[in-house]
């Protein structure tokens, strides 16, 4: 997947043209493009391929998805055949190491992240993946 850097601008007026909590912004680009549905639909049967990475007990599956804004800029990073991958950064070993990557300060990952996984239709902060 390729990452498309915007600034937080552009980000406020996106999320501004979400209508509901299943949108994504891939939809609101359609809309505002005035392009048709795409005609390709994802398999709900399909098998997520790759390896998940698991932290703090928590199973994120291959091509889970996350986010964040700092200092007004999105960062994103990806689940990879087992590996967390922040964009531009490499390799993490945890999501609060991938949050210093950005920072360069002590962070807590699992409050900075928001995630989205391959089957999910809304963006959560990371920490409410986390057993009690």
């Amino acid at each position: 997947m390729r990452q498309i850097e915007i600034d937080f601008d552009v980000f406020k007026e996106l999320t501004a043209h979400l209508e509901n909590e299943s949108d994504s912004y891939n939809s609101v680009l359609r809309r505002l493009l005035k392009l048709p549905p795409p005609t390709m639909v994802k398999s709900p049967l399909r098998k997520q391929a790759g390896k998940p990475w698991i932290s703090k007990g928590v199973n994120f599956e291959h091509e889970t998805e996350f986010r964040a804004n700092y200092k007004g800029q999105l960062f994103t990073a990806s689940i990879n055949d087992g590996r967390l991958m922040v964009s531009e950064h490499g390799a993490s070993s945890s999501l609060s190491h991938a949050a210093r990557l950005i920072t360069n300060t002590s962070v807590d990952g699992w409050t900075f992240w928001e995630v989205k996984g391959p089957s999910d239709s809304r963006w959560r902060k990371a920490g409410e993946l986390r057993p009690s």
